[in-house]
């Protein structure tokens, strides 16, 4: 059963407009395709959250993200935690979702009203996951983001500047180099073995079949998943071992992901000053020295056999970078923004896609 529990978060809480509550309770969420997290916390306070979180994911359905069914969780699980902390109400929420910029007409529609009924919230930012993501890892500085799980996207910003983006299309257009892309690249190695063409990995096509049973049989469990994408990303790790025993193939899928990883930063990292010349004496349009750069999500827990060849992929694309630890994840940078709403100290830009702020 899922139940709150204290946690520990962190986030940058610095933006936009006059202070309006240091002593509040905001509300952060984070929705993705591994499951849907929440948690609640004092905006003077954000780094002391109570949390609560699920497996599931929230339903994608033909209206995109599905508004009901993240309410019906969302709601009595913020309730609990509120109660835990004292509080009956919400200065502000920041509610973060994987596909938000291109899914999300349904929460746009429905999360203001749903959110302010239930909790009083009157300042609220609909975030894709990729805008809480970078907020969770560089709070609000320059800088560039490349957030990573089951699908992946790249963001940056500069000073003054909008964002930038790169992939974060699904695993059916983009999310190159994700724990889907990879699991789906693995599993294809493993098919090819099994019919004997080139390119397949008896080891891939083994570890396959343990998990999801004959190989024949592989595309009735997998097609008709609504979570296909989840599914494919938790064949990712099995890639990493393979990687991690030697298998040329379960090398060459990781080193692949690397290098598509590497070149979403590439794409998003604020170029240098327009007076900075390029080699020919004209401005640059490379990214600047000093570009902040941070990877977040669950696919880096797969260690450094992934972390190995992006460093090295980052290295010769972005050799100026500066790489940061991320400060913190998804779920401290939806709270990190609610906590700035509430406080009126949001500088991330707005976005009608992706970063709204009513």
């Amino acid at each position: 059963m899922d139940s709150p529990v204290p946690g520990r978060t962190t986030g940058g809480t610095a933006g936009r407009g006059a202070p309006v509550s240091r002593s509040g309770h905001v509300l952060g969420v984070d929705s993705g395709g591994s499951g849907l997290r929440i948690a609640v916390a004092r905006a003077d306070a954000p780094g002391e959250p109570l949390v609560w979180s699920s497996a599931e994911p929230v339903v994608v359905g033909a209206r995109g993200i599905d508004a009901a069914d993240l309410l019906a969780r969302v709601v009595p699980a913020a309730g609990d935690l509120l109660r835990q902390a004292g509080a009956g109400s919400l200065a502000a929420a920041c509610v973060g979702a994987a596909g938000m910029a291109t899914l999300g007409d349904d929460l746009r529609a429905t999360l203001p009203k749903a959110l302010a009924d239930a909790f009083g919230v009157r300042r609220l930012a609909l975030a894709a996951d990729g805008v809480t993501a970078y907020a969770g890892a560089l709070g609000q500085r320059a800088g560039a983001v490349v957030a990573a799980g089951t699908g992946l996207i790249a963001l940056g910003t500069a000073p003054g500047g909008g964002w930038r983006r790169a992939d974060g299309w699904g695993h059916l257009l983009g999310d190159c180099g994700s724990g889907a892309w990879i699991g789906r690249a693995g599993l294809e190695a493993a098919m090819r073995a099994h019919d004997g063409r080139r390119g397949g990995s008896p080891a891939l096509l083994a570890c396959a079949e343990k998990m999801f049973g004959p190989a024949g049989e592989l595309p009735g469990v997998l097609y008709p998943r609504p979570d296909r994408p989840a599914v494919l990303a938790s064949f990712a790790p099995e890639v990493g071992r393979c990687a991690e025993d030697g298998d040329p193939v379960a090398v060459a899928v990781l080193r692949d992901a690397a290098r598509h990883i590497a070149e979403a930063a590439e794409a998003v990292c604020p170029p240098a000053p327009a007076d900075a010349p390029g080699a020919d004496g004209s401005p640059a349009d490379t990214p600047g020295p000093g570009c902040a750069v941070a990877l977040t999500g669950g696919l880096f827990r797969m260690g450094e056999v992934l972390l190995a060849p992006v460093r090295d992929e980052l290295a010769t694309r972005l050799p100026h970078a500066e790489p940061r630890a991320a400060a913190g994840d998804p779920l401290a940078g939806a709270v990190g923004i609610a906590a700035a709403l509430a406080t009126g100290t949001l500088r991330l830009p707005p976005d009608p896609a992706l970063l709204h702020i009513l």
